[in-house]
């Protein structure tokens, strides 16, 4: 039988994860987290994950970052197929294509440096020229120029996490990973991080990938995919208001560009059911409960009309 010869995504596609699995295996123990995950992520995007705790979007996360590799499927980074990279390849993808935000700020800075400092490491590491240039650029960036002198201790938790996300865009990534960015803040404090990562996803191009449990956090977004028993069950998209939808926005009067922004802001999302390649679903178990039914269960399928419908048998 011919070997199937994977192809690379589109130029515009940053990430492609075709039926991804990964299964952890001990001496007595196998756990499968991933169980045929399919996601497109778009050049330039920014989008949330969401999930239960052992959805599997850790997991996916650390792959996306080089952490970890798939034990089947495809997954395709910036054109690269992550499954043929070798050690060489993965550390220069680390350096240069992928960088990542986590929850706990430990993981990103060095307690004993000042803001500045922290930012150059990487590009120290890298032999990145003109480091403390590029620096107070991003601390700039971040709204972090007048604290670069200012030891960790002395900033707040919103300020630190702003200081790791100009450490993950020190070497200039195309790919910006956040687990949890906003898990140790207040509210205002989070929307202000989710603030910065907009403005930086608008002025850099950068693609944003946010793992979160923050529902506020969530509802900023434009695009959301959930995650649910180690497969991708459905995508939140935000609903676009229809008003003046065919009038250009500076024909507007002040009046009428208020009424939109006030429909954005109040603006939910939309759930959509994601098939995988297979043409398979999964169906959200509060529906299933409320019909009786179980995992395992036989169902009758009929095409109505225009709708698929399900009966227990």
């Amino acid at each position: 039988m011919a070997q199937k010869v994977l192809l690379a995504p589109p130029e515009n596609v940053m990430v492609r994860c075709d039926n991804l699995v990964k299964i952890y295996k001990t001496t007595d123990v196998e756990v499968m987290a991933l169980q045929g995950l399919d996601l497109t992520v778009e050049r330039g995007e920014i989008m949330g994950i969401v999930g239960a705790s052992g959805s599997g979007k850790s997991t996916l996360l650390n792959m996306l970052g080089g952490l970890d590799k798939p034990s089947a499927g495809s997954l395709f980074i910036d054109g690269k197929d992550m499954l043929k990279l070798g050690d060489k390849e993965l550390i220069e993808y680390k350096r240069k294509t992928v960088g990542f935000v986590w929850q706990k700020n430990a993981r990103n800075l060095i307690p004993y440096l000042t803001a500045i400092e922290n930012v150059e490491m990487p590009m120290l590491l890298s032999g990145y020229n003109d480091r403390r240039k590029r620096a107070e650029e991003l601390l700039e960036m971040v709204g972090l120029g007048p604290r670069k002198n200012s030891m960790l201790g002395q900033m707040s938790g919103g300020e630190q996490q702003r200081c790791a996300i100009a450490i993950a865009l020190a070497n200039n990534p195309k790919l910006l990973l956040a687990d949890e960015p906003t898990g140790a803040v207040d509210t205002k404090t989070a929307n202000n991080v989710l603030d910065v990562f907009k403005r930086l996803n608008k002025e850099t191009g950068v693609t944003i990938i946010i793992v979160t449990h923050d529902t506020n956090l969530s509802k900023s977004i434009d695009r959301v995919v959930a995650i649910r028993d180690g497969k991708t069950s459905s995508e939140l998209i935000r609903k676009k208001p229809s008003l003046y939808e065919n009038v250009s926005f500076a024909e507007l009067s002040e009046k009428q560009k208020s009424e939109i922004k006030a429909l954005q802001e109040n603006q939910g999302h939309e759930e959509l059911t994601v098939l995988d390649r297979a043409g398979r679903l999964q169906i959200p178990r509060e529906y299933l409960e409320a019909l009786g039914i179980k995992g395992g269960d036989k169902v009758r399928v009929e095409l109505e009309d225009d709708k698929i419908s399900i009966y227990k048998q």
